[in-house]
Order: C-alpha cells, then structure tokens, then sequence
C-alpha cells in the first residue's frame, strides 16, 4: 500500500512540474501526452490490484481463516504448537474425552474413555480427525493476553489452549457402546428439534492413544477400522426406505392414501421380476397403515410401480440423496441408482431399499430426526461452545435451521404411520414401556443370500412428544426386528433412565 501511495505521489508531483515547465497542455508534444496516458493508466492498474488486495484481506480470509489455518501446509499450526499447549475436549455432561498430559518432559494427548469415542473425537498423531480436526483451530489457540503470553515465552512455557465442549452425552455414549457389545455397525443419537449429535458409535473401532504405535496395523489392506461408519460407512437401507417411498406415496395420494388395499400373498410378480417378503411371509390382506407397520416387501413393490418416477426423483433429490450432507464432520454421500428410464426391476428393488441404493446411518438419522421435527431438519452439529482456560465462553455454535423436508402434515402422517410400527408391526419390542417410541425396522440384503441382511432401525421418542432419535445397524446379523430394536430399546433407557 505504501508503494502505491508514493507511487500516485510521485506522479502526480511528475505530472503537474510538467505542466508548468510547459506552459499547460499547449505545450505538451505527443510524446508527453502518451507518456501522461501511460502513466495514467499504470495508475488505475495499481488501484484495481490494492482494491483486490483490500477485499481479499478484509473479506476472505476472516471468513476462511480456519480452513486456511488447517492447511497442512500451513507453518502456523506447528508455530502455535510450540506455544500453546493443546486445549481439552469435554462431552456436554462434563467430562474429560482429549486432553494434553506431559510425561517424562513430553507432551501427549491422552483419550481416557479409550476406543469409546475413537471416530467421534478422532485423534491429533498422524493427521486429525473427529472433533480434533473440526475444532483444531479452537484447541490450537489461546485466549490469555498479550502481556501474559509475553511473560509465558520470557519464562518458557506454555499458553493454555481453549477448550472445546461437545453436544456429545457421555453416559449415552458409553450405553451405546455397551448396547453394541462385539457387533459391528453404528448408532447415532441426535437431538431432533436442535441437531445435536448426543451420541456417535462405530465398530470395529481402536484406541487413539495408540494410533502412532498400530498406525501401519490400523492401515493394513482390507482394514477399515478407522472408517466411521456412522458417518462414512454406505449401506443399502432395506426396508427402513420404506419411509420415503411411504412419503411419496402420500405426496401423490394426499385425499385417498388411506383408502390403499392389497392382498399379499408373500411375493410380487411384474414381468420378469419377482420380489419376496422377509423369510417368505404371507401378510394377507392390508390397508397403507399394516402395509408399512409389517414392512411387506410385496406391497411397496406393488405401492413403488404406481409411482410417478419423475416426481419420486425429485423427493429423493429433496430428501438429500446423490449430494453432499449439511454436516461439518467427513461424511459419504447416500446414492440411488434410479433414474427416469430405469427397468422396472430398478424401480422395485429401490422402493424395497435394495439395488443400488446405499445410505449411511447418519442421514438416516437426519431424515428420522426432521420426521420427529414436524418436517424441519435442523443441521447436525457436535460443537457447543468453546472456552477459555478459566471456562468464560469464547463462542457458542446455535442451533441452525437447514430447511423443510417435508410438510407437517406429511410429518405427522409418517410419526404415525412409525408409531404403528411399534404398536402393531416389526419393532413391538419397543411397546409397552413407560416411555412411548415410533420407529421403522429394516433386513437389508447384501449378497445373494437371501439370509445375509443388516439390522436396522431407526426411531424417536416420546412419540408424542419427541426429544431424541435413534438409529442403528448391526452388519450381517438377521433382521432389524430382532437384533437392532433391542439395541435401540438400550440407549432410549439410558436416555429417560428407564431398565426393562
């Protein structure tokens, strides 16, 4: 900027000892006038070139300071590790999930729950991951003034870091965790009317203390420990689909939906292609409301070919299929193969949630948690505050709206529809108690044995009233009826501090 401001000085000077050494512009040949021109226009070059610095100073880099500041080739990072001991990580319940110990003169980060929270928190050796690489700007920096810093590097020591506290519940946690035992799979746990993730759980996991000791074993060919599958592992999501080919169905019959009837007779023929109920299952006569509760493969087969297949697209597209998820965390992207000119085997196969559609548990969650929202999703989030070393709050991340999925009358059709499930259908497991639940099981098939299926199930409650989500997949263990509801039932008794 000074370079530029001498430079206009300059010239300006230059140009008006011109005119009056010459008279004026009278007596200014070609020559000094192109010179003037060029000059002139030198000018308003550096001018636009400051302005463009002016912006890009003022502008981008407050908005992007943290993506800049996680550069791994950004120097600053190793800079403010040398001066500031790396902040602590808390759950929302207070307790500690990372912190920075010192050991025989060396500086460790310690997890004390061990592989608990071993993808939700991440770890800070060899990369970064989970929280430590969502907050690594927060944890990195510190908050104590500029005099004090001063007399920290006259005496060489430290700065304390900030400290983050997460949406995360550590008694959730760890009852999911327990409820999961040696299966492997995900839960997660999110707070409807506000997105908070209470709870995130994946197995196999590993202990992030150790990550430097097992880096070349946790990376081996065909490992995928350090994947968070809560987040990032794909699976097709069987009959818990039924929820959205459900919700397009009502969008196109909002008067007469209740008015569906269909016999089955335990499977559904169009064309060339068959499709089979669970285990063979003969369902009999049913209405919309049994079609979903019993979860009748043959039905939504038939339900999913009466379909308008462009607006059925345009449902997917609104309920965040084939995109990138409004999550801060790493996350994969569910994906459906169907397209307008798709066979019709396609189209019966992802009606079921089969063929090629692949979900995560988390958007799982997400669309389970609008559901129980009245049809708004609320952006999930795992940061609540952060804070410095005496706990006076920095900065709090609020709660954010993302959109409406869906009507609040189609939401309230579908908590229905999902309290029946339990009242009457595949998650009865869950009736009776003394808090009220709606959910949707789920078998997915992912081979060519009919008998290899994922467990899911995916739920909210109170029903009436609902105040945490829950979903769950087991790999390849049977039905979701079975092994994933029990699961489910594990963490809503932690969570209203109910047993049995």
């Amino acid at each position: 900027m000074t370079t530029i401001l001498l430079f206009s000085a300059v010239q300006g000077a230059w140009l008006k000892r011109r005119g009056r050494a010459d008279g004026g512009e009278d007596g200014e040949d070609w020559e000094e006038l192109r010179t003037r021109r060029q000059l002139a226009g030198c000018q308003v070059c550096f001018g636009v070139l400051f302005a463009a610095m002016s912006a890009y100073l003022c502008i981008y880099l407050p908005s992007h300071s943290e993506a800049l500041f996680n550069n791994s080739y950004n120097s600053r990072q190793s800079v403010l590790a040398r001066q500031n001991t790396r902040g602590t990580i808390y759950s929302a319940d207070g307790r500690v999930l990372a912190e920075t110990v010192t050991e025989d003169g060396q500086e460790l980060r310690r997890y004390p729950y061990g592989s608990l929270f071993s993808h939700v928190v991440g770890y800070s050796t060899r990369g970064k991951t989970g929280l430590e690489s969502l907050a690594n700007y927060e944890l990195s920096n510190t908050s104590v003034s500029a005099a004090k810093q001063a007399e920290n590097a006259a005496a060489g020591v430290k700065n304390p870091g900030n400290s983050l506290v997460s949406t995360l519940d550590a008694a959730l946690q760890e009852a999911a965790g327990q409820a999961m035992g040696l299966y492997e799979g995900a839960i997660v746990v999110m707070e409807p009317s506000t997105g908070k993730i209470l709870a995130m759980v994946s197995r196999p996991d590993f202990d992030p203390n150790r990550v430097a000791q097992e880096w070349e074993s946790l990376n081996a060919e065909g490992s995928s420990v350090l994947l968070n599958r809560a987040a990032q592992g794909l699976y097709p999501p069987g009959s818990t689909f039924k929820i959205v080919t459900a919700l397009e169905y009502i969008r196109e019959h909002p008067d007469d939906w209740q008015n569906y009837s269909y016999t089955c007779g335990g499977s559904y023929t169009h064309g060339d292609n068959t499709i089979r109920c669970f285990h063979g299952s003969s369902h009999g006569q049913l209405d919309f409301m049994h079609s979903f509760a019993e979860s009748c493969n043959s039905s939504f087969a038939n339900i999913g070919m009466s379909l308008d297949r462009k607006q059925f697209l345009s449902t997917l597209d609104e309920l965040l299929f084939n995109q990138e998820l409004p999550v801060d965390l790493a996350c994969s992207e569910s994906g459906v193969g169907l397209q307008e000119n798709s066979s019709d085997e396609d189209m019966i196969q992802t009606v079921i949630g089969q063929g090629k559609t692949q979900m995560t548990p988390l958007h799982l969650c997400m669309l389970t948690s609008a559901i129980a929202n009245d049809g708004m999703l609320m952006r999930p989030f795992e940061m609540d505050r952060v804070e410095k070393p005496d706990g006076t709050v920095i900065k709090r991340y609020e709660p954010k709206e993302y959109g409406r999925l869906m009507s609040e009358k189609e939401a309230g059709i579908l908590q229905e529809l999902m309290r029946d499930v339990v009242e009457e259908g595949t998650a009865s497991k869950l009736s009776g108690l003394s808090y009220t639940a709606a959910g949707k099981t789920g078998s997915a098939e992912y081979s060519d044995s009919t008998s290899d299926s994922h467990a899911w199930f995916t739920g909210f409650a109170p029903a009436e009233d609902p105040q945490i989500a829950v979903t769950v997949i087991i790999e390849g263990i049977g039905s979701g009826g079975d092994y994933a509801v029990p699961i489910a039932k594990r963490v809503f008794d932690a969570y209203f501090g109910t047993v049995g």
